[in-house]
């Protein structure tokens, strides 16, 4: 019986597996290999083995540590907001609000709409649409072309990203607020316990497993984005706001430095992997069982 129930799980499965290695797995071991050679991508021309020159070579890629910078102030700010913007949002609806649901369809709402489309759409607003309410209110000093200010522009990307993510970050503590036995509420009411004292300690250790799932999608989200960045800012004004995805595209598309490209990239998975893998064991030592 045992066996003939694993075939049906190898049979269900192995379609998925197939497919996963095939997009994953493989093409991220073949990049592995390319980043220790220099190769311009023309399957004519020759691979030249540089071992590990392309990676000694990031450390002094003025462009690369540039968007390195700018990325980590990125995901440093987003993820302090949508995460502090989602459990707000999950506090209100899980109240005894009348609009409560309507409220969760509109905040979810924005998540729905693809990157790109998300990007051009607020491309319009912080810019001609900016520009012609400051010149018809005289607030030039708030209302004017945020994309053309290399320090305004990273902080319009921070904007954008934060209403995409918010609503969907907040579906995910609904769920966390939700598990708490209601006899726990009650019972820290019955012994005193306000709303702020009944928050902290009741509420944020139980939702703590909600926690460590938004922290990592909310930090591997915000590394990676790329969609929002080439729609919004295409990286500029200056490079000011072109990230980690940006550069590393840029660099094998436009540059043709499929190599370089490569370990750029490695590098980028790496880091990315090491602070999700740190964020989540750190999490994880606080959850409270229920």
């Amino acid at each position: 019986m045992k066996k003939h129930t694993s075939l049906w799980y190898f049979l269900f499965t192995a379609p998925i597996l197939f497919v996963f290695a095939t997009v994953v797995l493989i093409p991220f071991f073949i990049g592995i290999a390319y980043s220790f050679f220099s190769w311009d991508g023309l399957p004519l021309n020759p691979k030249i083995f540089v071992g590990f020159g392309n990676f000694v070579k990031l450390f002094s890629d003025e462009r690369f540590l540039a968007s390195a910078e700018h990325t980590v102030v990125f995901t440093l700010l987003s993820v302090l907001l949508i995460n502090a913007l989602g459990l707000a949002f999950a506090l209100i609806v899980t109240t005894d609000l009348k609009v409560r649901n309507t409220a969760r369809a509109m905040l979810f709402a924005p998540y729905l709409i693809g990157g790109l489309i998300l990007g051009y759409i607020w491309k319009f607003i912080l810019g001609d649409a900016f520009r012609a309410i400051g010149e018809s209110t005289g607030l030039r000093a708030v209302f004017f072309n945020w994309l053309l200010n290399p320090q305004f522009a990273l902080l319009a990307l921070i904007v954008v990203s934060t209403w995409q993510m918010a609503g969907y970050i907040m579906i995910i503590y609904i769920t966390g607020i939700q598990a708490i036995p209601e006899e726990v509420i009650e019972a820290a009411h019955v012994d005193g316990a306000g709303f702020w004292r009944t928050l902290w300690s009741i509420k944020f250790p139980l939702i703590m497993q909600s926690f460590t799932v938004c922290l990592f999608l909310t930090l591997s989200n915000c590394f990676k984005i790329f969609d929002v960045n080439l729609s919004l800012t295409n990286g500029g004004p200056y490079s000011s706001t072109e990230l980690f995805a940006m550069n590393i595209y840029r660099e094998i598309f436009n540059l043709n430095n499929y190599g370089y490209g490569q370990a750029k990239a490695i590098l980028f998975f790496i880091i990315v992997a090491a602070i999700t893998l740190v964020q989540v064991m750190i999490t994880k030592k606080r959850e409270v069982e229920l």
